[in-house]
């Protein structure tokens, strides 16, 4: 039977927390939130699955109590959570929307009453549906638009945020949403994917300069990483492994800590690069105070000619797979964040802000039996021990999701939660992970 007793074997200072996203569960009908990108990219059919969108998703504007709740009741002392940029700026600038602010102080002062740190994120996918029609992340002036709305929070809320992410998954946001076209916007060229995967970290740099205006001491960013191995020890097979390591991963571990693109990718993107890109990487690689790494799983890379710009795909291994058909490797994590540390971030403080898997979880008898889950949750636990014990500074985990909700692409077909969600009434149900972190975080049984 699995278990999550390692918890117990963390150090006492060790933040545990759980994280979510506001499109996912908020519900953007609710409080004359405006519109994002997401809903004009879930209007269009084959998009996301059945067409849904986050509409009411999880209705966490009205549910938003018992949830915190939920976190509290569990053990955790932190919760990681987004603003929505269209609920605070419907038009994405100029007129503020005082029901938004409304609700995040609410949400804020529940958060704080509960006991629990305050993990904030800027940006979690939620575009503004009014910059749609004028580039997007592809246009420059959308960083600028976007440290107007970091200005807004700062004035709101900075004094009662432990802690604030920039960007939620930088990789997500321009390549997998921009030229592989399977998040909103749906853009599937070579020029798009390039300029965004830019424009992202200028977007960051450009926030985070607003950040420190405000004398804030506790601000990083948020990078989601894939472990990569070759299919063959093929020399060309080992060539589009770095190659694909360099766009997933350290694209953004060089821009923000070294200043610079790695060589083979730069090469590869140079000529669809916006002018004058050398002069941000000053301004990318300001400082951090921490960086937060989300993993999920890995992929194995093989050379494929079709694929006439990179030269390789993604192929799937062996191993046993989550609901989504993503391969579980925990060692990947543990190799992930040990280059981290010795490469690149050195002594910033490490947050795992997202570990989770999907999982075809069944209600029966009024229980949700996720032991598959709670295995996940424990051999990734036992790699950040490992590396904990390695003198690494890993500071605190996250798990993805509090609750089952609107997963993308994939619409309310995956559950990552460790409550379960009915969608038809809304009625939030704890599944044993749940019950497992309670045990262990706060020595009761259920």
């Amino acid at each position: 039977m699995p278990d999550l007793k390692i918890i117990k074997d963390f150090p006492d200072d060790f933040t545990f927390g759980v994280a979510t996203s506001s499109y996912q569960i908020e519900g953007n009908s609710f409080g004359n939130s405006g519109l994002s990108h997401w809903d004009c990219f879930s209007k269009i059919k084959g998009n996301v699955y059945n067409n849904e969108s986050g509409k009411i998703a999880c209705a966490h504007i009205l549910n938003y109590k018992e949830d915190i709740k939920l976190i509290s009741e569990a053990g955790f002392s932190a919760y990681r959570f987004s603003f929505s940029w269209p609920r605070i700026l419907p038009d994405g600038k100029g007129r503020i929307n005082q029901d938004g602010i409304s609700f995040y102080d609410k949400l804020i002062d529940e958060i704080l009453e509960n006991n629990l740190k305050t993990f904030s994120t800027l940006y979690h996918w939620d575009l503004p549906k009014n910059f749609m029609s004028q580039g997007g992340w592809k246009n420059r002036d959308t960083t600028k638009w976007f440290a107007d709305f970091t200005d807004v929070i700062m004035r709101n809320f900075s004094d009662r945020l432990h802690s604030i992410a920039t960007i939620n998954e930088p990789w997500c946001v321009s390549w997998l949403s921009h030229y592989l076209g399977e998040h909103a916007p749906g853009e599937v060229t070579i020029e798009a994917g390039v300029k965004t995967m830019h424009m992202i970290l200028v977007a960051h740099a450009e926030a985070l300069q607003v950040i420190r205006s405000h004398n804030y001491k506790n601000v990083g960013i948020v990078l989601n990483k894939q472990f990569v191995q070759p299919f063959d020890e093929k020399s060309e097979t080992l060539k589009v492994t770095n190659l694909a390591d360099e766009i997933h991963n350290l694209w953004f571990d060089e821009a923000i800590f070294k200043g610079s693109y790695p060589t083979q990718t730069i090469k590869l993107f140079s000529k669809y690069m916006p002018d004058n890109f050398e002069e941000d990487l000053k301004f990318i690689s300001q400082p951090l105070d921490w960086v937060g790494v989300n993993y999920y799983t890995r992929s194995i890379i093989k050379v494929d000619k079709s694929e006439t710009f990179l030269g390789y795909k993604s192929v799937k291994g062996d191993l046993i797979v989550t609901d989504m058909g993503w391969e579980v490797f925990p060692e990947g994590l543990k190799n992930l964040i040990e280059r981290l540390h010795n490469k690149y971030s050195k002594n910033v403080p490490i947050f795992i802000t997202e570990n989770g898997m999907a999982n075809r979880d069944c209600l029966k008898n009024g229980k949700i039996n996720d032991f598959e889950r709670i295995k996940f949750y424990s051999d990734h636990l036992k790699q950040c021990k490992n590396l904990i014990e390695n003198d690494i500074p890993l500071k605190g985990y996250f798990a993805w999701s509090l609750l089952d909700n609107f997963e993308w692409a994939y619409g309310y077909s995956k559950r990552f939660g460790i409550v379960y969600v009915d969608f038809d009434n809304l009625e939030r149900i704890p599944k044993l992970s749940w019950k497992e972190f309670k045990k262990n975080l706060t020595n009761k049984e259920n």
